[in-house]
């Protein structure tokens, strides 16, 4: 299956790189392989970035704090992170800047079995459980005064990564996990959850996952070439989403679960359809949102922390 449906691409991929060598290209993933990542995979797999004359590597990190900050280091070309992220390092004052997009959606959602909790005015008194502190607080607190109620009567618990069991067990009321996985999970064991997307309760919307480059080297052809293959690595993934899913299921078998079967085809519309072009008005509200809930000390120019390269 896998070589059937790639072998047109990859011809087209060693007829346009046989003169020269490909040029390397360091790309540092937030995390493991995982479905969040189905267009890079795919672009690999069909030859897109050997097409565009580059010879990706692409490193899952020891440490996910670790690839901005190798970018920043100049230790990667690029590295996947996420957006409320590239507002804090531009706080910080590190060179980095947004130079592309993954998925263009949030990711978070207030999830919840209760049948009492219907929308976030419902989270009066209850238990929230999180995994990752950052911006949960400042979302939480947004929700609930859109909802009309005191965002202090909600109680936050750092639940790690136990997030689904920590829902199934009682030990929390609802959870801020993934629509495309957690939601995927409680659906899968059976479960009915009530899931409430940030964006819809006075959260302004970001993108979840985006690619960073050492603001020195934003305007090396080799990052407008990686950005053209992840397109066309979006593209595909589009037209053929199952085949894909085959393609990548079979090149990594320890990842072949259900749950990442529908996670896959749940992300596909979530990935930007152009990874290069920039929502300036988006990115300068989500900046707005972070300092006015004092997750960040000043309001930086957009200019410093993010580009469209077309």
């Amino acid at each position: 299956m896998k070589k059937s449906l790639f072998a047109g691409a990859s011809l087209t991929a060693l007829v346009s790189g046989h003169a020269l060598a490909n040029e390397p290209l360091t790309l540092v993933l937030d995390w493991y392989i995982n479905p969040d990542h189905a267009p890079i995979m795919v672009a690999e797999q069909i030859g897109a970035f050997k097409a565009q004359g580059l010879d990706v590597k692409i490193v899952p990190p020891s440490d996910p704090a670790l690839p901005p900050r190798m970018v920043a280091a100049r230790q990667a070309d690029l590295a996947i992170t996420y957006q409320p992220q590239v507002h804090f390092f531009a706080d910080e004052g590190l060179p980095l800047v947004r130079v592309g997009t993954l998925i263009n959606s949030p990711l978070n959602t207030v999830i919840a079995l209760n049948k009492q909790i219907k929308t976030p005015a419902d989270l009066q008194g209850k238990k929230v459980g999180y995994s990752v502190s950052g911006i949960e607080q400042a979302t939480l607190s947004t929700m609930a005064q859109h909802a009309g109620i005191d965002p202090a009567s909600i109680k936050l618990f750092n639940v790690n990564f136990q997030l689904t069991s920590a829902l199934l067990a009682g030990q929390v009321d609802a959870v801020i996990g993934y629509r495309n996985i957690e939601a995927q999970e409680l659906k899968l064991q059976g479960k009915t959850p009530v899931v409430m997307n940030v964006e819809d309760y006075g959260v302004p919307a970001y993108d979840e996952l985006v690619i960073v480059a050492h603001r020195d080297a934003i305007h090396e052809a080799k990052i407008r070439k990686f950005l053209t293959a992840l397109q066309a690595g979006v593209s595909y993934l589009r037209a053929h989403p199952q085949e894909s899913w085959e393609a990548f299921a079979a090149a990594h078998p320890e990842l072949k679960t259900e749950l990442n079967h529908q996670a896959w085809l749940q992300t596909v519309p979530l990935f930007a359809t152009d990874p290069a072009a920039l929502d300036k008005p988006r990115y300068e509200a989500y900046e707005q949102f972070l300092y006015n809930n004092k997750l960040v000390k000043k309001v930086t120019p957009l200019t410093n922390y993010a580009v469209e390269l077309h």
